[in-house]
């Protein structure tokens, strides 16, 4: 057998122990029926074989995955690996704290950027999340927005002939939403009414999960990498490896390179169906926040390297990331878990690589979309 196809049934036995670990396959079913049928390997067993498939490999693309996977493979196996180290290993970026004195800056902007009444957390909620879209016109208005979106997605980078994509609305669900990619070109995006879902939050999330974000890449890379180059591995997309910091980043930068002004571009869309929407207000409370997408991960830097308490934790995230103790509980919850806890990294520092390395260019973007590049191949 191949490289590629022994990396492929090892993502595949990885994923028998870890739900979810495997984000899709789209490959052969028959490599799939395989691994289902075996015997369930120890994660040991794994752990040797992925060295053993980093040592015969050369291409450097598989060698970022195989790192990330045995490293997947190693914490199963009862290793006890730093949390900064297990960042990198997976996900080829080594994570950094920001200073607490940006999070101050970035309250002193919101404080003059939101609305007044209440503290500077109730203004930041009430804006985030306390006026959605009315549930009698929100799918209508995530299908016009999907439908926009598309169509600059095709202006300005193509799209795969024959790809699709649906949205489903689901409850029950930890996140806003997420992208099920079921291959042969198609994704379907469930996306979570239990969410407040406001005109601040919509064009991001279909950008992010659809056109040209995760949906895009998807499709871009079955239809040229491994329908037309046969490259095998792509058929499987792996949480715990590179790829996600690649494929988060792509997505989190995605608006950006559709949309000239987000939120010009939201209060005209959204006013179609007589949802009002600031677009002055929101600019500059966008501008104002940014350094906060950082506290989750500070918190679990925090977590894992000092020692604080997940209590602690809360009550860190709550403070500084000015949200609910709800969500700062879910935040929390996410990066405590086992497997997915390095994870955070992939939103922030894969949206900074891609972003920096793009610097505004659509052909690097079509770059992120079409080809296997690397953190590294980023710096």
């Amino acid at each position: 057998m191949s490289v590629a196809e022994d990396y492929v049934e090892l993502a595949l036995r990885l994923g028998r122990h870890v739900d979810g670990l495997v984000d899709s396959y789209y490959g052969p079913p028959e490599i799939a029926a395989r691994v289902d049928g075996e015997p369930l390997r120890e994660p040991a067993e794994l752990v040797a074989d992925a060295e053993a498939l980093r040592a015969e490999n050369e291409s450097p693309y598989l060698e970022a995955q195989l790192l990330g996977l045995e490293t997947v493979a190693r914490k199963l196996a009862g290793e006890e690996i730093p949390y900064a180290d297990e960042v990198e290993r997976c996900y080829g970026i080594r994570p950094s704290r920001v200073p607490e004195q940006e999070f101050e800056a970035a309250h002193e902007a919101l404080d003059d950027a939101l609305p007044p009444g209440g503290t500077l957390a109730e203004r930041y909620q009430r804006w985030r999340e306390g006026d959605p879209v009315p549930a009698d016109v929100l799918p209508a208005v995530l299908e016009a927005l999907s439908e926009q979106l598309r169509e600059r997605t095709r202006e300005r980078f193509g799209l795969p002939e024959g790809e699709q994509s649906r949205l489903d609305f689901v409850t029950g669900e930890p996140w806003s939403a997420y992208n099920y990619y079921l291959g042969d070109l198609a994704s379907r995006v469930a996306v979570n009414t239990d969410v407040s879902l406001t005109p601040a939050l919509v064009a991001h999330l279909i950008a992010h999960e659809l056109y040209p974000g995760h949906h895009t890449e998807h499709a871009w890379k079955e239809a040229l990498l491994y329908r037309e180059q046969g490259r095998l591995e792509e058929s499987a997309l792996m949480i715990g490896a590179p790829q996600s910091l690649i494929a988060e980043g792509v997505a989190e930068l995605s608006i950006d390179m559709v949309v000239d002004d987000h939120d010009a571009f939201v209060s005209e869309a959204l006013g179609e169906f007589g949802v009002e929407y600031d677009a002055d207000a929101g600019r500059m409370i966008r501008g104002a926040r940014g350094a906060l997408e950082h506290v989750v991960g500070n918190a679990a830097l925090l977590l894992h390297e000092d020692g604080m308490t997940p209590e602690a934790a809360q009550a860190y995230i709550e403070r500084w990331g000015l949200v609910s103790p709800k969500r700062a509980a879910q935040n929390v919850q996410f990066v405590t878990h086992p497997v997915w806890r390095s994870y955070v990294s992939t939103y922030t520092d894969g949206h900074a690589l891609c972003r920096d390395w793009v610097a505004g260019d659509p052909k690097r973007f079509k770059r992120l979309l079409t080809e296997q590049l690397t953190p590294a191949d980023l710096r």
